[in-house]
């Protein structure tokens, strides 16, 4: 790993408290202040309710795969598949209650596509992460530079319409932020808690 990538994940799970140069908190911080706000055992319980959603509805669906149909899951990384303001570790630990849906799909050939707002220059600790805590991922889309002057929603859904181009079906779309799961191109999309904002 870089030193510039590993700087660029200190600076993801930055401690509380952490500022810049001039003395403001960092984005990170601010993340990390807001999960602080959130209690781990009623966020865990609430992702294990939106799972319990989901995974009746994943049966359902693997089960009635149409023949030569390559189906995929997109995931959001950062408080879905990952427990990013509560992992303040390196590698972050793996959002269980998603991990457990993702590996009952991935185990009946379902293909598990990351698609993420962090930037391109964690692209390596990022994808060794998820191997780390337990992911089998097909394709993980990072921004590039250009992408950090999009709108996020727009950059989101424009991978999800590449993944499309491959030839996949996305049979659900899974994340914790209004912008990870709008703009169509999922079957279904199932909305983690974020808190009204407070979690990233």
């Amino acid at each position: 790993m870089t030193a510039v990538s590993a700087t660029a994940l200190v600076a993801l799970a930055a401690p509380a408290g952490a500022t810049t140069s001039s003395g403001s908190p960092t984005a990170a911080t601010a993340a990390v202040a807001a999960a602080e706000d959130v209690d781990y055992a009623t966020w865990q319980r609430d992702c294990q309710a939106v799972m319990d959603q989901a995974l009746p509805y994943l049966k359902q669906r693997i089960a009635d795969t149409r023949p030569g149909e390559k189906q995929a899951i997109v995931l959001d990384i950062d408080n879905t598949a990952l427990e990013t303001d509560f992992g303040f570790s390196f590698p972050q630990p793996a959002n269980e209650p998603v991990l457990e849906v993702a590996r009952y799909a991935e185990e009946r050939g379902v293909d598990l596509f990351f698609v993420t707002a962090r930037p391109g220059i964690i692209h390596a600790p990022t994808e060794w992460n998820l191997d780390q805590a337990g992911y089998e991922s097909s394709g993980l889309y990072v921004r590039g530079f250009l992408d950090l002057f999009r709108n996020v929603a727009d950059y989101k859904t424009a991978q999800r319409v590449a993944i499309e181009r491959k030839g996949y079906t996305i049979i659900a779309n899974i994340g914790n932020s209004p912008t990870d799961l709008s703009g169509g191109h999922a079957e279904k999309t199932f909305k983690l808690p974020d808190y009204d904002g407070q979690l990233s």
